[in-house]
């Protein structure tokens, strides 16, 4: 195997892009399929020997912020960027979480999974400072689970919403929504948390600009409630009430309820649960 997988699979993805499909012009007869090294650096924003070194192995160590332009500037598939991000985290060396840091806390206490159990049937999730998933409801699950938001390892919010190939659809104001979670996300890293910028990093590269361009934004907290749109694959268009609330203690865990907002929502959780009507009553938002 190539111990230059990094450089290797970006020249691979440079010569598999034709100008075309990136705003140029083709040009006259080409040596080389694809981009040339000078246009790909220009779209990037690098210099044409810095990408030279990349694509040999001479420097294997890039940041981010570099990835992340390159990923851009190919238009590269959420596939293709998270294999990036894989490699680029292998090419890593010397790289070490703070020992001293509390790592995101992915256990559910005995109380508040009490708490969920008691919530049933409406739809509740329990997130913890990454906005990963810790635990939820049945009726969550019922909603979520079709859209794909409890897939991963952990389950992960932030990830799903810029990164899942539906998250636009299943999210109406997926702007509003994208702009809640960066938001959130840009407070975590002001606490100088290593976890977060871990997250951080990888979401440069995962997602590119629509993430990036959100964390240079001016951070205003999230709305802790509110009403948002979901569009359910067997429910249909959803309008749904939100609470968030933020747990005590150190865990960083925050429990978002979710309650019909009119009574056409109210209609479709009910079947979509196989409830009786008006098990989960609409409240005015």
């Amino acid at each position: 195997m190539s111990d230059n997988e990094l450089g290797t699979f970006l020249r691979s993805c440079r010569e598999s892009v034709t100008p075309s499909e990136v705003g140029l012009p083709q040009g006259p007869r080409r040596r080389t399929p694809g981009l040339r090294r000078s246009e790909l650096a220009t779209l990037a924003g690098i210099s044409v020997e810095y990408l030279a070194r990349l694509e040999q192995g001479r420097d294997r160590h890039p940041s981010t912020q570099v990835m992340s332009a390159l990923a851009d500037a190919l238009r590269l598939p959420s596939d293709a960027r998270v294999r990036l991000r894989h490699l680029l985290k292998k090419a890593e060396s010397g790289h070490l979480l703070c020992p001293g840091a509390d790592s995101p806390v992915r256990s559910v206490r005995p109380t508040v999974q009490a708490l969920l159990d008691r919530l049933e049937p409406t739809p509740a999730v329990l997130l913890n400072r990454l906005s990963e998933v810790v635990a939820h409801t049945g009726g969550y699950e019922r909603l979520a689970g079709p859209l794909g938001m409890l897939q991963g390892r952990p389950p992960s919010m932030i990830r799903y919403v810029f990164t899942h190939p539906v998250a636009r659809e299943a999210y109406p104001d997926w702007d509003r929504v994208a702009d809640a979670y960066a938001a959130g996300l840009r407070f975590e890293i002001s606490r100088n948390d290593p976890y977060t910028l871990e997250l951080v990093n990888e979401l440069n590269v995962t997602a590119g600009a629509p993430f990036t361009e959100r964390l240079t934004r001016q951070p205003e907290l999230p709305a802790l409630a509110g009403v948002e749109r979901l569009v359910h694959p067997e429910a249909g268009q959803l309008r749904l009430a939100y609470e968030t609330l933020e747990l005590p203690g150190r865990d960083g865990q925050r429990l978002v309820v979710h309650l019909p907002a009119d009574e056409a929502t109210s209609t479709a959780l009910d079947r979509l649960g196989g409830r009786r009507p008006g098990a989960l009553r609409a409240v005015s938002g």
